[in-house]
């Protein structure tokens, strides 16, 4: 699903024909966002570590500097996930990962607008606990790449479609003794109705 969907909006950024962003513009967009960590999230205390996927309601803000051209805030509510080792729960946490993104949208006219885009993400885990004693995940900075498209349903609003990789790595600790790495690194599939000012 995640290989069709990262086809998908890489064929449309290609081909598709977009409409144009001016200076000065604005978007807000309101959905669903979609986290959905890699396979293998590391191991800890000699265990593999898996993490799980939750979907929350998103909001992105987007200011475009210049024509086409965009810095991009995402926002959600917290996130919550639960923490496996060997395939046994271990913990659960919940994290916000605002993230912070340059967006370039492609003119060339018409109903669909192709973008791809490139920022920072910042991740903050709280809430995190464990039967196995006191859980701590630390914060993360890291790379996030986005590639997505609207879909024009009128000359002030949009539909969109959106897929993000997030680098996530974060030191994990248990009772103050590091366990290991855990791995994130999600794919975040978004849907939102985005509207321009």
């Amino acid at each position: 699903m995640k290989t069709y969907l990262l086809a998908l909006l890489a064929t449309a950024a290609l081909a598709a024909p977009a409409a144009a962003q001016s200076a000065g513009e604005m978007t807000l967009g309101f959905g669903f966002a979609m986290v959905s960590p890699k396979d293998d999230n590391g191991t800890l205390a000699g265990a593999n570590a898996t993490v799980s996927d939750n979907t929350r309601p998103s909001i992105t803000f987007e200011y475009f500097i210049r024509d086409n051209l965009g810095i991009e805030v995402l926002g959600a509510l917290p996130f919550k996930h639960s923490v496996s080792l060997n395939g046994v729960y271990a913990g659960e946490t919940k994290q916000l990962p605002p993230t912070v993104s340059v967006n370039y949208h492609f003119p060339a006219g018409g109903k669909l607008t192709p973008f791809v885009g490139l920022g920072v993400n910042y991740t903050k885990f709280f809430e995190t606990k464990s039967p196995l004693g006191e859980l701590k995940i630390d914060e993360s900075f890291g790379l996030a790449a986005h590639l997505g498209m609207d879909y024009a349903v009128n000359d002030r609003s949009a539909l969109r479609l959106d897929l993000r990789y997030v680098n996530i790595d974060s030191d994990v600790k248990l009772d103050g003794a590091k366990i290991g790495k855990v791995e994130i690194d999600p794919l975040v599939v978004g849907v939102s109705y985005v509207m321009k000012f």
